[in-house]
Order: structure tokens, then C-alpha cells, then sequence
């Protein structure tokens, strides 16, 4: 039986929740889940991501939690299960395994066939695209071009870019980049020395989890062409999916002219 009462410790859960036709059941979110913006006049906020309010959760008596391992601590998902309370952890590090979960969330929540329609549009959007690179290999309609080496900023100071095992770093291969840090760890240190070794053809600066600015993007631009970019883009897995691979695919384009 679906779910009557959610809460969801992850802003692009929530924003699920809503698309999937779900949202009056929502009792609970975190003071981050902000779209769709309609939720904040009638959904309470919680707490945060890291440091939600468990005795107010427990006393939402929800009959769904929605947690990810990457955004929530493990602390509180034990605390939420040693109060008796269902948790749905996720944890999407790929296009595929971000698909798998939308079907999951859809099927817990009763809404399977909304979540396939989603599923749908993310393929259609993706169509085209050739497959998560091995060497350069040409981007989805070119024959004989190079990928485009993209770098990700993550953090500023110290400086981190994202690196593989990652959902952000999966959606920019399969949208036709070369990760300027595959092969490293989910998020790395790197050094302004380190990043010109990279040489990437494109610097990308989300405006999330670190706020970076035009600012930042003139200094970053000594390496290489900066873009400043949504970082819902790239780390908001959902129904963003199918626009965010259509936003970033002619990002990509743009730069290669």
C-alpha cells in the first residue's frame, strides 16, 4: 500500500515526490528541499540534510523516509530505523542507478507508471549519445572529433573538482564530455598546477555545494573557458534529468565552436 505520509531528507527527493503526484502526502522535508517552491507554504521543515530534527520526524509518524547515503548521515538513518520508521536510503552514482531509483521511488510510492513516463523522456533525451567514453572517441554526431575535457569545480578553498564513482561525473560523459578527473576519486584536491596539467577544454562552476561567482570564473578562466552553470544541472537527479542532459549536451556543443 502506498505510502500516506513522506518525508524526505533530500531536495531532489522531494521534488520527485511532487512530479510524481505525491506531494499532499508529504508531513516533513529539510529546510533545503525548496522546489517546487508551492511545498514551503504547506510541508514543515525539519531541519537540514546533515542535521535533521529526529524527535520531529518520529513525532510526523511518517510511514515513508526518503534519505540518500551521500546527503544524510548514517547516524540518523539509524536513529530514524531504531524508531521504527521505514527508510528508503538511495544512492544513485549513475545514469543507470539514477533511472533504477526513480523506478524504485515510483513503485513505493504507487505512482509506477508516472515514474516510467519520467524514465521516458530521460531516454528520449539521451538518445543519440554515444556511450560512456573509453579512449576519445567523437561526440555523439561527430565522426572523427575528440571529446571535449571538461572540469568540474566543486570547491574553491580548498580547491576539489569531481572526480568518478560520482552521478554528476556520469551524466557529463553520457552527455557527450571527457571528465578532466575520471579515474580519480569522487571528489578530489587538486592544485592550480594540477588543473593547467589537466588542461581541460572547458572549466564548468556550478553555484552548488560552493557558491562560485563571475569572480571565481576570471581567475579559473586563466586555464581555460569558463561557463557558470546551475548546479541542480549536475547534481539533482529527478525529473531535472531530461532537461539537464539536453542544457548540458549544447553546453558542450557551444564550446566545441
Amino acid at each position: 500500500m502506498p505510502p500516506s505520509r513522506i518525508v524526505s531528507l533530500v531536495p531532489s527527493l522531494t521534488e520527485l515526490v511532487e512530479w510524481l503526484g505525491a506531494g499532499n502526502q508529504l508531513a516533513g522535508r529539510t529546510k533545503f528541499c525548496t522546489e517546487p517552491a508551492s511545498l514551503r507554504d504547506h510541508v514543515p521543515a525539519l531541519g537540514g540534510t546533515k542535521n535533521p530534527d529526529i524527535a520531529r520526524i518520529v513525532v510526523a509518524a511518517p510511514d515513508l523516509v526518503l534519505a540518500n547515503k551521500e546527503e544524510n548521515r548514517r547516524e540518523d538513518i539509524e536513529a530514524l530505523e531504531a524508531a521504527g520508521l521505514r527508510v528508503l536510503l538511495t544512492d544513485p552514482n549513475t545514469v543507470d542507478e539514477a533511472v533504477a531509483m526513480i523506478r524504485e521511488v515510483g513503485e513505493a510510492l504507487g505512482a509506477g507508471g508516472k515514474a516510467d513516463r519520467l524514465i521516458g523522456e530521460i531516454r528520449v533525451a539521451l538518445e543519440g549519445v554515444a556511450s560512456p567514453p573509453g579512449p576519445l572517441s567523437g561526440l555523439p554526431s561527430g565522426e572523427g572529433e575528440e571529446r571535449l575535457r571538461v572540469y568540474v569545480g566543486v570547491w574553491h578553498n580548498p580547491m576539489m573538482g569531481l572526480g568518478s564513482e560520482s552521478y554528476g561525473h556520469s551524466l557529463m560523459e553520457a552527455c557527450g564530455a571527457v571528465n578532466a578527473l575520471g579515474g580519480r576519486p569522487r571528489y578530489p584536491a587538486v592544485s592550480l598546477d594540477e588543473l593547467e596539467a589537466l588542461k581541460p577544454d572547458l572549466i564548468l562552476l556550478p553555484d552548488e555545494p560552493f557558491p562560485f561567482d563571475d569572480g571565481h570564473a576570471r581567475a579559473y578562466a586563466a586555464v581555460a573557458p569558463v561557463r557558470l552553470i546551475d548546479g541542480k544541472l549536475l547534481w539533482w537527479y529527478g525529473p531535472r534529468m531530461p532537461a539537464a542532459i539536453r542544457e548540458l549536451r549544447t553546453i558542450f556543443e557551444e564550446a566545441r565552436l
